[in-house]
């Protein structure tokens, strides 16, 4: 044995030892999970609940010593309770499918990997799905920091009667994906209409040549490459693994921090955390100083404003609807007094959920 081998043996088994005991650990908090989930069987509880599940990752990260990071300790936990959660009730989550999107990523990294994803062909597909009661809660994309608002998601929270339980802010890596790893015989790139305008300047520097097609989702991009090689796919790593795709660029988006933020869906609504965001979808009558009005409650009751987005109202006329995302929740105190305030001077009101805040 070398003396490398030698010096790893003890660690290992040490390793191995801890192992047996971070299982046996692991077994006795699923059986004790498995009591909750009786108990609230009992009451009608729901299964999920990401208030109570935020509380106990803030809590560990809160008495981490290390040298695990947060961010280390929050995917742990988060597959732990997936895996607890699941043995209650496997849950059917609906995403902006086929397999591979980075809205299946965002499911993924909010519920854990120990779900019944549930892929559908539009984002209307996912709210319908969550309506009708084939999935519990569906993820879908709100907003991306390059490219603005999802304008499909606003119509749709602003239509249905869902409400936001959650959200997940994923970094997108964007790589020019083909079956051989190359752009010969290439003729065409295809992807997300939001990918192609995310790309748009690294393509017209180092393949102008190839024709732009938008494509539902880039995992369906991905798809179309697999099954024809004169079309390369703009994918992430989710989808390039899906569908055995090569990459001929890595990371080839035009902001190196392009980040998207996705909205979880569903009829829950969350209790309050301490650290949460309420979003509201407001209108005013067409009146010089209407919006500076409609905002004033904010201001005077120390409310936070943390984004603001307008979007016509689509009824013939110069009129707008304004989603507005705020810090707190609708129970918090000078929350509940500047809503009031704000039921009163707004031509139209419509509070889509308070949730934990992912910051």
């Amino acid at each position: 044995m070398s003396t490398e081998e030698q010096r790893l043996a003890p660690l290992r088994e040490k390793i191995d030892s801890l192992d047996a005991q971070i299982l046996d650990l692991l077994s006795q908090r699923a059986k004790a999970a498995q009591e909750v989930g009786h108990v609230k069987g009992g009451f009608a509880s729901p299964v999920f609940r990401p208030e109570r599940e935020r509380q106990v990752i803030a809590r560990l990260q809160e008495i981490n010593q290390g040298p695990l990071l947060p961010d280390g300790i929050a995917a742990i936990w988060r597959e732990v309770m997936s895996a607890c959660r699941a043995l209650e009730a496997r849950q059917t989550i609906a995403y902006l499918g086929p397999v591979g999107t980075f809205s299946e990523q965002a499911a993924q990294t909010y519920f854990g990997h120990s779900i019944a994803g549930l892929p559908c062909a539009s984002l209307d597909d996912v709210f319908k799905a969550v309506e009708k009661g084939a999935a519990q809660f569906g993820v879908v994309p709100v907003e991306n920091s390059s490219e603005g608002a999802i304008s499909r998601t606003l119509d749709l929270l602003l239509e249905s009667s869902m409400r936001i339980s959650g959200e997940v802010v994923l970094p997108i890596h964007h790589h020019l994906l083909t079956k051989s790893g190359n752009l010969d015989g290439v003729t065409a790139v295809c992807a997300h209409a939001q990918a192609l305008a995310q790309c748009q300047q690294w393509l017209s520097v180092h393949a102008p040549q190839l024709k732009r097609e938008a494509v539902s989702s880039n995992a369906e991009a991905a798809r179309l490459a697999a099954n024809d090689p004169t079309l390369a796919a703009i994918a992430g790593d989710p989808a390039q693994e899906a569908y055995g795709l090569h990459a001929v660029a890595m990371q080839m988006q035009d902001d190196p921090h392009n980040r998207t933020r996705f909205v979880v869906v569903g009829n829950y609504a969350c209790q309050s955390t301490g650290k949460d965001q309420t979003s509201l979808v407001l209108s005013v009558d067409n009146q010089p100083g209407a919006v500076h009005r409609l905002l004033a409650p904010l201001a005077k009751h120390g409310v936070s404003m943390n984004r603001f987005e307008s979007r016509p109202a689509r009824k013939g006329t110069w009129e707008y609807h304004f989603y507005i995302d705020i810090a707190g929740h609708a129970d918090d105190a000078k929350v509940v007094n500047a809503l009031e305030e704000l039921k009163g001077i707004a031509a139209f009101y419509k509070n889509l959920g308070s949730y934990p805040h992912s910051a």
